[in-house]
């Protein structure tokens, strides 16, 4: 029985005709998992295509989990899946509350049939070539998150230019790639000038900046706020054994050195929002409750997934700058 059917009088393009023949045997069960395509010599020969041309329709199929190669003996069926029009590789940095928002976002935005993968490669360069060596060619759009890391963009063009987008942090060598993202300088600069009234009541601003996790960015923009609005302050890159001081405001991105302030508050009697300020990086529920409610920076994590899930739908290749607030509550 016949698998590949070309019309050349047919305005739809050939590459196309090719993945619509092969999703027709499967609906109609002519071919099932394992069968083996017709090669694509054979296909070249029998409608006098060209090799480039039958190679992209395999290769769209084989990108769709349809269809698998193997080296030196040709394509076969891996899945009867034929619905599925967008099969989306998404590597994350890790999973935490608001990225679990972000993720379930992107989710619930695709179309019922797409089908999503997710990876973390956890700040480790190896392990985030790894993945990409391991699934290039296997996908049709490829969602990277490459938080902090540096010198990627020999690793992202790898993998089909077209296809790639990147999320929540980005910088100036991955500026040809569709993106929603933050801009931490422009962010923490403008949300602290947002809260400069209640700033100005106390006596120092203090960032909590490990730096292996956290955007450099945010860094920058915390300096560029103290200094053009004359705040006396200071950078540490760890809490442990760092004492505060009444008038102390902290700037915290890591829930962990949060947990530690507060702890910390409590020994010597400090009430947040009194004697000490803190403010929190990214919104989770319990922030709204912990002390009687924690000042967030956060950017809307919902949206980040909804405005990149239109993005892949519409084929949209834009640049996104996801919105940031300041959500003031009794800590500062």
């Amino acid at each position: 029985m016949k698998i590949i059917a070309i019309s050349k009088i047919n305005s739809i393009p050939i590459y196309k005709q090719i993945i619509l023949s092969v999703e027709k045997a499967i609906e109609e069960k002519n071919i099932k998992i394992n069968d083996k395509l017709p090669s694509i010599n054979k296909v070249c020969i029998e409608f006098s295509l060209s090799r480039d041309t039958v190679l992209q329709g395999y290769e769209e199929l084989k990108k769709r989990g349809i269809i698998y190669a193997i080296p030196g003996k040709g394509y076969y069926i891996r899945s009867v899946g034929v619905s599925i029009k967008n099969k989306v590789f998404l590597l994350f940095d890790e999973l935490n509350v608001f990225k679990e928002d972000l993720y379930n976002s992107f989710m619930n935005s695709l179309e019922k049939d797409d089908q999503v993968d997710i990876f973390f490669h956890h700040f480790n360069i190896k392990v985030f070539q790894k993945l990409i060596e391991e699934n290039n060619g296997n996908y049709t759009k490829y969602v990277i998150m490459p938080s902090n890391l540096k010198k990627i963009s020999s690793i992202l063009n790898t993998l089909p230019v077209r296809d790639v987008f990147i999320l929540d942090q980005t910088n100036s060598e991955l500026e040809l790639f569709p993106c929603v993202t933050q801009n931490f300088v422009k962010d923490i600069y403008n949300a602290l000038l947002e809260g400069k009234s209640r700033l100005d009541k106390y006596r120092k601003l203090i960032l909590i900046f490990p730096g292996f996790r956290e955007p450099l960015e945010m860094k920058k923009g915390f300096e560029n706020f103290c200094l053009d609005n004359n705040f006396d302050y200071q950078i540490i890159t760890e809490f442990q054994n760092f004492k505060i001081n009444i008038g102390d405001v902290f700037i915290i991105p890591n829930d962990r050195d949060l947990v530690k302030v507060i702890e910390q508050a409590k020994i010597y009697n400090y009430k947040l929002g009194h004697e000490i300020g803190v403010i929190s990086y990214n919104e989770t529920p319990l922030k709204k409750v912990v002390e009687n409610g924690i000042t967030t920076i956060s950017t809307d994590f919902e949206m980040m997934g909804e405005l990149l899930a239109q993005m892949i739908k519409e084929g949209r290749r834009e640049k996104i700058e996801n919105k940031c607030h300041l959500i003031l509550r009794n800590s500062l």
